[in-house]
C-alpha cells in the first residue's frame, strides 16, 4: 500500500480505555480528548466489553493498539488474527491502528512477551515486507512503536533508531513513539535517549505514549504500573520541543489509580503539548 499523503492527524490527549474506569466515563464528562483500546481486549463476539466500548465509541475518539500482531516474527503472518483485527476495526472505525516493533509468537506459540529484534539489513527487509502486506490487508497505514529492551543481538549493524527510521520509510508506515520506552531502553543499554528523539522524521510520528515503570538499580522495566517519573515528563518536553505538536496518551495497566489521578497526568501532557506549539 503505497500513498503519498501522510495523513498525521492531532488528536490532542488521551487516555487508555481501562475496565476499572467503563462506568465513571460514561456517568460523567472527562476531560479527556480521546481514548486508546487494546484491540486484543474486544476481539470477541459479544459481552461487557464490547457493550461498553460501543457507547463510550459513540462519544470519544478512538485508536486501536494491538499486543500480537508479531510484525517482526519468522513465523507467517497469523490471519486469523488479522481478520479478527481487521473486523474489530470495521465495528469501532479508529483514527488508527498500532502495534510493537518486536516479534510476539514462535513456532505458533505466542510468548506474551515482545522481544525485541536484530536491527540488519536482512530484518529491515523481512519487517517491511510484513508490514506492507499487513497495511495492503486492512487498506491503511499502521503505527509501529518502539518497545522497551533489556538485550541485544550481536547481529545488529545499526541502532534501533536507524532501524525504525528506515522502516518507517520503506514500508510507508508511521510511528508511536514511547517515549518512556526510549528512557528505559536508554538507561538499559547507555544511550542517550535524545539522541533517539533527534534522529526521528516529525511527519511519521503520529502518536506518543507516557508511563510509569520500575526502576531497580542496575536496570529498569517497563511496567506500567507507575506514575510518569520527572525524568520522562522532561524528555517528553525535549520531544515534543524536536518534534512539535504529537498526539499524546497516559498508559496505565496494572494498579490502575482512580480517573482522577490518571485525569491529573493527562492535563501535565496537555500543558506541556500546549506550552510548545
Amino acid at each position: 500500500m503505497k500513498n503519498t499523503k501522510i495523513d498525521n492527524q492531532f488528536l490532542g490527549f488521551g487516555l487508555g480505555l481501562r475496565t476499572d474506569h467503563y462506568e465513571e466515563i460514561l456517568s460523567g464528562d472527562p476531560p479527556i480528548d480521546w481514548f486508546e483500546i487494546i484491540s486484543e481486549n474486544y476481539m470477541v463476539k459479544g459481552g461487557r466489553q464490547l457493550y461498553h466500548l460501543d457507547r463510550i465509541k459513540e462519544r470519544y475518539p478512538l485508536v486501536m493498539h494491538g499486543v500480537s500482531m508479531s510484525i517482526g516474527s519468522s513465523d507467517p503472518l497469523n490471519m486469523d488474527y488479522l481478520n479478527d483485527l481487521k473486523r474489530l476495526a470495521e465495528r469501532v472505525k479508529p483514527r488508527w491502528i498500532s502495534d510493537h516493533l518486536c516479534w510476539t509468537s514462535h513456532g505458533g506459540h505466542n510468548t506474551h512477551d515482545l522481544m525485541p529484534l536484530p536491527y540488519n539489513q536482512e530484518t529491515l527487509k523481512h519487517v517491511a515486507q510484513r508490514v506492507k502486506h499487513v497495511q495492503d490487508f486492512l487498506g491503511q497505514r499502521i503505527l509501529l512503536e518502539n518497545a522497551s529492551s533489556y538485550v541485544t543481538y550481536k547481529v545488529s549493524d545499526m541502532t534501533e533508531w536507524e532501524f525504525l527510521h528506515h522502516l518507517a520509510e520503506e514500508a510507508d508506515c508511521l510511528i508511536l513513539l514511547d517515549v518512556n520506552n526510549i528512557y528505559v531502553s536508554g538507561y538499559n543499554h547507555d544511550f542517550d535517549p535524545k539522541t533517539y528523539i533527534d534522529y526521528m522524521d516529525p511527519q511519521r510520528i503520529c502518536q506518543i505514549h507516557l508511563a510509569g515503570h520500575e526502576n531497580n538499580g542496575d536496570f529498569i522495566i517497563d511496567t506500567h504500573d507507575h506514575p510518569v517519573i520527572d525524568e520522562v515528563w522532561q524528555l517528553y518536553d525535549y520531544t515534543i520541543r524536536t518534534l512539535g505538536r504529537v498526539t499524546t496518551m497516559i498508559e496505565r495497566d496494572d494498579h490502575i489509580p482512580p480517573l482522577a489521578e490518571l485525569i491529573e497526568e493527562v492535563k501535565r501532557a496537555r500543558a506541556i503539548g500546549k506550552s510548545q506549539c
